[in-house]
């Protein structure tokens, strides 16, 4: 599980098309790789070998700005991964 961390102001809410999985992320962009699925490609290339393609399958839904709502929407997708067990907050 990716966390942001504490004292985060903003960061981006996305979603992978690949495997349904929200993450929150400091680096923010349109498209991004998805940390749980995607592959970061191996640029040392021989002469015969193709460029490896990028699979930047994590597209951003919302930019989340202030320190509450990070926290905030850390929060639910930690109860959600955790199954709604919030005994712990």
């Amino acid at each position: 599980m990716y966390y942001v961390p504490e004292g985060t102001s903003r960061c981006g809410f996305y979603e992978c098309r690949s495997c349904g999985t929200r993450f929150l992320d400091t680096r923010i962009g349109p498209k991004m790789i998805c940390p749980y699925c995607g592959k970061q490609p191996d640029m040392e290339i021989g002469p015969n070998e193709a460029m490896p393609e990028i699979g930047e399958d994590a597209e951003l839904l919302e930019v989340i700005e202030g320190e509450e709502e990070v926290v905030k929407y850390d929060t639910l997708l930690s109860l959600a991964v955790t199954g709604g067990d919030y005994s712990w907050i």
